[in-house]
């Protein structure tokens, strides 16, 4: 029986996996995608960025009934948690969107393949599902993403020492919640609990949480945080963890050197970070070299040092962030149909979704000043924006960097209510290299929590009007 060949086989059906396959389709090419999970949209939609915005959702919305509308004049008694209920809610958006992409190959007559892929070398790959095949391809594409970085002396059973994974499935609030690691996915997770009832620990190896956002507003943000009730142990590595009763005791002692201490736990959330998923795929056999992280190594254009073999996503260099890897995918699928696909990384944002949230995109004034460019400052409080004071939801601010000879925008970073969909006009400022003055400039409706973008601008290439 002769092989199946295509222009492209993907292997990972996660956002850039099945991003690329669907543009490589609709560019004409003939693609298959090999995903081993059972369902498309990898960890971002199945285990990460979609189930955890979901329970964002429902626990701000929870939190809100019981806590935030007597000011509103709206009176409410009895708020009780359906914790099962919220999780169905969550699985159910889940298995829609699946759903949709697996809708989606369809439509672009893309073949999907259950299974792993792992490289045999000359173009071959091998799919183990329910059964083995070998297909051939003209190009190979490795997108087969991430996995959460193990912490030596805590043994995840994802019961009570936990990834984010274990973390959107807990049967019930955890009296005490101890997150491992002030980023993105541990505080929002943390965030979750802590609104439906659990006392909230962040551990943190560095002094400062969210490290790659700017200082001044990452500061400004673990203090609203710190007011919401998570409590912050900055500068602390956790060493080893075991059993006390139902309970796990963590051991903690300071980074820099000192005595060691205990915190006892109902639920340890280990999120330090994530390490690019390449076991299994037969790199070696088809010689397919790794850089010094442990990431495949590639070039400017997506290319390993095999011809025909390509990489995109969580398994290159770069942020870990669904958006980046759908980006990649578009790119190299129109550079494989012969267009000259391009992402710019420099626009690329990275927001999180607690409440307020943060996002922010290009440069940080430490990066700035490293970089020793010279720079102007332009800041906007949401405390005196109209719809900000209206919606009874003033904390944050908007931060803006400008080139201090050119006036060009080179960063923004928003900590405040909508953040993540308002850094996209920053986004779209930088993409085409605007100034401060050009946003300044630029019409913002009233009353929008945007116009904190605009009054930002104007304090950077004029004056503020409201402050």
């Amino acid at each position: 029986m002769a092989e199946e060949s295509f222009d492209v086989v993907i292997i990972g059906g996660g956002p850039g996996g099945y991003v690329c396959a669907i543009k490589a389709a609709q560019l004409g090419l003939s693609v298959a995608c090999i995903e081993k999970r059972g369902a498309l949209g990898g960890t971002c939609l199945n285990v990460g960025c979609i189930p955890s915005k979901a329970l964002l959702a429902s626990s701000e919305k929870f939190e809100e009934a019981g806590h935030h509308l007597a000011a509103h004049g709206i009176k409410m008694s009895g708020v009780a948690l359906d914790l099962k209920a919220m999780l169905a809610r969550k699985d159910k958006v889940v298995g829609e969107l699946t759903k949709g992409i697996e809708f989606l190959f369809k439509k672009n007559k893309i073949t999907y393949l259950k299974g792993t892929g792992a490289l045999l070398g000359n173009g071959k790959v091998e799919v183990t599902g329910d059964s083995k095949q070998v297909i051939a391809a003209k190009n190979i594409v490795i997108a087969t993403g991430s996995d959460s970085t193990p912490l030596p002396g805590l043994t995840i059973d994802e019961k009570k020492i936990v990834t984010s994974t274990g973390a959107l499935t807990l049967e019930k609030v955890p009296e005490h919640l101890v997150v491992v690691g002030g980023g993105v996915i541990g505080l929002e997770l943390g965030s979750v609990w802590r609104r439906l009832g659990a006392k909230v620990t962040v551990v943190e190896f560095l002094d400062r949480i969210v490290p790659t956002m700017d200082t001044e507003i990452g500061a400004q943000f673990q203090k609203l945080l710190a007011k919401q009730g998570i409590e912050f142990r900055l500068g602390q590595k956790v060493t080893g963890a075991k059993a006390k009763g139902a309970k796990t005791e963590l051991n903690v002692e300071p980074a820099k050197g000192g005595a060691a201490e205990s915190i006892v736990a109902d639920i340890v959330l280990v999120s330090i970070g994530r390490r690019p998923y390449v076991e299994g795929l037969g790199l070696d056999k088809a010689g397919v070299k790794l850089d010094e992280k442990g990431r495949i190594a590639t070039s400017g254009h997506f290319a390993t040092n095999v011809p025909g073999i390509y990489a995109i996503g969580d398994v290159i260099v770069g942020p870990m962030l669904a958006h980046k890897a759908e980006e990649e995918g578009v790119a190299l699928a129109e550079i494989l149909a012969g267009q000259k696909g391009h992402v710019n990384y420099d626009t690329c944002p990275n927001i999180v979704y607690t409440q307020p949230e943060l996002a922010s995109v290009g440069k940080t004034e430490e990066e700035l000043k490293a970089a020793g460019i010279a720079y102007k400052v332009g800041k906007f409080p949401f405390m005196v924006n109209a719809r900000a004071k209206a919606a009874g939801d003033t904390d944050g601010s908007v931060k803006l960097l400008a080139d201090a000879k050119t006036d060009r925008l080179l960063g923004a970073h928003i900590l405040g209510p909508g953040a993540g969909t308002m850094i996209h006009e920053c986004v779209m400022a930088m993409e085409f290299q605007a100034s401060a003055e050009d946003v300044a400039r630029a019409f913002h409706g009233h009353p929008t929590h945007n116009e904190a973008i605009k009054e930002a601008a104007l304090a950077i290439s004029s004056k503020t009007i409201h402050m």
